[in-house]
């Protein structure tokens, strides 16, 4: 059984990597509209669901940075740790940090959207399904991690 687990786990490295490249364009056309000019289309839905709102609050930065920009950082940091690094004995607990840290984040969003903004994203939204995946895929990767130790 622990030779399975072995090729599970290296199986999830380059899931989380399609994961974060996702996470990448789902920011980066986050970061094109919270500085674009025009309406989207695909996400005013109303007052329920609009992303320009969201994209151009005044909580879609943190000090300055955009929150979008963060999360490109954030995903290819993901990234680079699911492919260049998943060789490394300690990319499932970095993995698992990185992507716990991200979700934290993402579900402060979350809050924001729901609670202060009262709209939704559909941006954000499938970025934070994005990130759970990744954190859920990070923790079965440290847990085969610590059966193997």
């Amino acid at each position: 059984m622990q030779p399975a687990m072995t090729t599970a786990a290296r199986r999830v490295f380059p899931l989380i990597a399609i994961l974060a490249l996702a996470g990448i364009v789902v920011s980066s056309v986050s970061l094109h509209h919270h500085y674009g000019t025009s309406q989207t289309n695909y996400c005013d839905f109303g007052t329920s669901f609009n992303c320009d709102i969201v994209n151009r609050s005044i909580y879609s930065t943190v000090l300055g940075v955009p929150d979008a920009l963060i999360g490109i950082l954030g995903y290819g940091l993901l990234l680079a740790l699911s492919t260049f690094y998943r060789t490394k004995a300690e990319a499932p607990l970095m993995l698992l940090v990185a992507s716990t840290a991200g979700m934290g984040f993402a579900l402060y969003l979350t809050y924001i959207e729901k609670f202060v903004l009262a709209t939704w994203c559909i941006l954000c939204l499938s970025s934070l399904t994005l990130i759970v995946l990744i954190t859920a895929l990070s923790s079965f990767l440290m847990a085969a991690a610590m059966r193997r130790d």
